[in-house]
């Protein structure tokens, strides 16, 4: 089982990673590999629909998104930590977000169905289930399994280092990981006994026609 970490945060040890570490410390008891990558403090430009992913299998401007795309190929699952800075996730991050999953899908690069996908969102007070919505759409508009925890994927904190006095917060991230684990194990196990199921071809329509 592998599972690639992205930190959204500018912040490259701020309180986002530190949520994304406790999951990995029940990540690494399980046996689980992971690989983090930061990439809220990257010039990260945003799609400019060009088409050319469709065409060449990756994204037109070579930076981290490309070199995330061939770790997510080989992952079993997708955690991601977004700071909120205004009812938002951070907006590198999205710029990442959307060209990562648009051009691994338009591209053909690889098939997302049934990755487990996570969401972690980290804020001082508010803007936090707005933003955990956000992220999770990334998911599930690409067949992925969404894990779960014990209460939405979030927690507090401000200074550096805050978030781990949240300690209902800090439990929610472990029970996370813990069931992300299960999850794509389950996962594995049913696609060695049953296969993906079966995908239609697919129908796009516009709401003019």
């Amino acid at each position: 089982m592998k599972v690639l970490m992205i930190n959204g945060s500018p912040h490259t040890n701020g309180n986002t990673f530190l949520a994304l570490d406790e999951m990995r410390k029940v990540f690494d008891k399980e046996g689980v590999e992971t690989e983090l990558l930061t990439v809220g403090n990257k010039a990260i430009r945003g799609c400019i629909a060009c088409g050319s992913c469709a065409k060449n299998k990756k994204c037109v401007f070579d930076d981290e998104v490309n070199k995330a795309a061939e770790i997510f190929k080989e992952s079993d699952g997708i955690v991601i930590g977004s700071p909120v800075y205004y009812a938002s996730a951070n907006g590198t991050l999205i710029s990442f977000l959307d060209r990562l999953f648009f051009s691994t899908q338009m591209g053909g690069r690889f098939d997302k169905a049934m990755k487990v996908g996570a969401s972690v969102v980290i804020a001082r007070r508010g803007g936090l289930s707005a933003t955990f919505d956000e992220l999770n759409k990334y998911f599930t508009m690409n067949c992925m399994a969404v894990a779960t925890s014990q209460y939405w994927n979030s927690a507090h904190g401000r200074e550096q280092g805050e978030v781990l006095k949240d300690e209902e917060g800090m439990q929610t991230m472990r029970t996370l990981a813990k069931n992300m684990t299960f999850l794509m194990r389950s996962i594995a196990l049913g696609k060695e006994k049953y296969g993906l199921p079966e995908k239609e071809e697919w129908i796009g329509t516009h709401f003019i026609r």
